[in-house]
């Protein structure tokens, strides 16, 4: 599963470009299922979220996205959540927030790393961004403690955003960068996870297979089996 460590001790601001090294960096010896909560909350959200993060095998990341939300909102859901489980969380907006509550991880959407700008980062967190194209996991993978590449399946959750990869290209590009920790994103199901690990990633991230299902405790489980 993605490890959960913390580095003894992290500056508390990031230059742009990382060094190479990193202790939080996901083990390719390991695998892991993220978990991205859907843009709009799930009206069951908060039970749901209480059976999957206490299951037998939880996700190892729960990655925030609610792109409409406010800080305070953010803030709001995060203090609702029982203090041992915000280490799995990930926001990926309002970071200042990562200080004050202590969760796991920052991550950096596409147009935010065009800025240039990163968060200062807390220590113990990890840092993730989202990659779109191949030449980008070749350059800027190793930066990361792992990254979500998307969309590596037509995707469950968004009507006609379609694959972009095919996965012998993929599989041969993650082979030449074996130093970074690449997690699979888009259409991830119990019928495409098979193919994930093979390939040579580190982990799957899962959003429709889970949130549009009937029963998503259910669907997680399934998921699980099947990994």
């Amino acid at each position: 599963m993605l490890r959960l460590q913390h580095p003894q001790a992290a500056p508390a601001a990031r230059s742009l470009r990382r060094p190479p090294a990193r202790r939080n960096r996901v083990s390719p010896a390991g695998f892991g299922l993220l978990l991205l909560t859907p843009p709009v909350p799930h009206p069951r959200e908060q039970t749901i979220l209480a059976q999957l993060l206490t299951a037998p095998v939880p996700p190892a990341r729960l990655h925030l996205r609610r792109p409409a939300w406010t800080r305070a909102q953010t803030a709001a859901w995060l203090q609702a959540l029982p203090a041992a489980w915000l280490p799995r969380v990930v926001l990926h907006a309002h970071h200042e927030l990562a200080r004050e509550l202590a969760v796991g991880g920052l991550h950096l959407p596409a147009a935010a790393r065009a800025s240039g700008r990163r968060p200062p980062l807390p220590r113990g967190c990890t840092l993730s961004t989202a990659l779109h194209t191949l030449a980008e996991v070749r350059n800027l993978a190793a930066d990361y403690d792992y990254v979500l590449l998307s969309p590596l399946f037509d995707s469950l959750s968004k009507a006609g955003y379609a694959s972009a990869f095919e996965l012998p290209a993929v599989t041969a590009v993650l082979r030449e960068v074996p130093a970074a920790s690449v997690v699979a994103l888009g259409g991830i199901s119990a019928r495409t996870l098979p193919l994930i690990r093979p390939a040579g990633f580190a982990g799957a991230a899962v959003l429709g297979a889970v949130w549009q299902a009937p029963d998503p405790v259910a669907a997680w489980q399934a998921l699980v089996a099947g990994e």
